[in-house]
């Protein structure tokens, strides 16, 4: 534990914002699993409805920093091959 104020300080926003980041990257990755179950089960109406719902979460993880734009372009290129590889 430091001793010095201001590192005290950055530990318990290291902390908040570790906590921040794990929430938006555990719920991306969860609406991507629901998106690939979608897909792995054939359910092709689902997919497509789900699909701009997920992009929309990647989308946000990027906003909020947790991600890069390069690692969620290349996320949502993946995820429309998949969807477009079901037609």
């Amino acid at each position: 534990m430091p001793n010095i104020k201001s590192a005290k300080k950055r530990v318990l926003v290291i902390d908040k914002k570790t906590a921040r980041n794990k929430a938006v990257k555990s719920e991306m990755k969860t609406e991507v699993k629901k998106f690939l179950a979608a897909v792995e089960s054939g359910d092709k109406e689902a997919a497509t409805a789900m699909y701009p719902h997920t992009c929309s979460i990647i989308d946000g993880a990027v906003t909020k920093g947790v991600i890069k734009k390069n690692t969620a372009a290349n996320k949502k290129s993946g995820l429309a091959k998949k969807l477009n590889a079901m037609a």
